[in-house]
């Protein structure tokens, strides 16, 4: 993430700050090694305080295209994934570079590398775009990992909002979707309680606690 204190979220599209990129991704890399975790996500970056969306975007691009190079050769070495993902920029963070999958889809296509992929949030998604189905169908052979949360107040899926979530998973199962879900939301409440919503979605689908087939027992 870079140097948080001093307002920076993330370094990877952020011009003059390669080097402390790399030593960044490398400690990350460290990490990930240690843990068994085979993603990381390479966080774009804010847009420089005091400067222009329009008139840095060029020069911002440049920059995460060469970092995300120089990602994605470190990364093969080590067997993983890069997940690139976009953030809102209408409730969440005004100032993130990477803002919508569109965008995320135009960048990979201009790096061309195969080990790094699309971490889509779908509550960033809904907020900046909508049109969840076709977008999940579009950019699925890009996708690396999914997020949920709840839109507008980002909890738990089964809380009132916009998201179907229901239909959301069903359509992921049907195009075959077997990563991992992150839940990147608040809790209203209590952790384990908020997770009532997965236990009545596998009951749904006739699957135990856990994600097993009844058939199976």
């Amino acid at each position: 993430p870079g140097d948080q204190e001093a307002g920076e979220l993330g370094l990877a599209a952020v011009p003059g700050r390669q080097a402390a990129f790399r030593q960044g991704l490398e400690a990350a890399v460290h990490y990930a090694r240690a843990v068994g975790c085979p993603r990381i996500h390479v966080m774009a970056g804010r847009v420089p305080l005091g400067t222009d969306r329009a008139a840095v975007a060029g020069e911002m691009e440049t920059t995460f295209i060469e970092n995300l190079r120089y990602t994605a050769d470190l990364l093969s070495q080590e067997d993983m994934i890069g997940l690139l993902e976009p953030i809102n920029n209408r409730i969440t963070d005004p100032r993130y570079y990477l803002n919508t999958p569109h965008q995320a889809a135009a960048i990979l296509e201009k790096v061309g590398r195969p080990n790094l992929k699309l971490q889509l949030d779908l509550f960033h998604c809904q907020i900046m775009d909508g049109n969840l189905s076709r977008n999940l169908e579009t950019y699925f052979p890009l996708i690396g990992h999914i997020q949920i949360a709840q839109v507008p107040g980002r909890h738990e899926p089964d809380s009132p909002g916009e998201l179907n979530f229901p239909y959301i998973f069903e359509l992921l199962e049907s195009l075959g979707y077997t990563g991992y879900m992150g839940c990147e939301y608040a809790p209203k409440g209590d952790t384990l309680e908020g997770l009532g919503w997965l236990r009545s979605y596998w009951e749904s689908r006739g699957l135990q606690h856990g994600g097993t087939s009844k058939a199976t027992k």
